[in-house]
């Protein structure tokens, strides 16, 4: 089924749709919370949890594309997870990847609006979209998969070392990107 048609069905109030986000994206999903989580149990909470905010954000938002927009929902109800698992001691892969974009992205808990928070979204988007392809694949399985260094250095046959430089010179560029893009770093 197309993503229209399942949007279609979120908006109908079938409840049909999380059965069809289910069969389409219910893999995708799993895969995002448990690289954040490195928990099936917690992975599969938070799945559910996924189907259940997307019914209650769809309506009223309508999304063109439904995978970056459960797989956003998912990512970040899993990175609340994982905050709250972890609001006492910092550890873990999670951790290191929040450590390492804390020097280039602007911090957003200082109660950030809306419209900065989009605004931001999409300047990685196009910083994102202007790297090398290579080097954008490698950049989104670190930082939005929470990939870690020698699983990505394997799929692409790099040395770690090579590939931690690589990702530290990228993260240089997305620092002045969105300092240029007039964002407080």
């Amino acid at each position: 089924m197309e993503d229209e048609q399942i949007v279609d069905l979120y908006w109908a109030r079938s409840e049909a749709a999380i059965a069809e986000t289910e069969k389409k994206y219910g893999r995708y999903c799993r895969y995002i919370a448990f690289r954040i989580l490195q928990n099936d149990e917690d992975a599969k909470e938070i799945v559910n949890d996924t189907y259940l905010k997307t019914w209650n954000t769809i309506p009223p938002n309508r999304p063109d594309q439904l995978k970056p927009y459960v797989g956003t929902v998912c990512r970040q109800l899993s990175l609340n997870r994982y905050e709250a698992q972890t609001a006492q001691k910092r550890g873990g892969e999670v951790g290191v990847l929040l450590a390492e974009l804390s020097e280039c992205i602007p911090d957003r808990s200082g109660g950030a609006d809306i419209g900065e928070s989009v605004a931001l979204r999409d300047a990685l988007n196009r910083f994102v979209r202007s790297l090398p392809d290579k080097t954008g694949r490698i950049f989104v399985r670190r930082y939005w998969y929470a990939s870690s260094i020698s699983e990505i250095a394997k799929e692409y046959a790099m040395k770690e070392s090579s590939l931690t430089v690589l990702l530290l010179r990228t993260r240089r560029k997305l620092k002045e990107f969105l300092s240029k893009e007039g964002f407080d770093v």
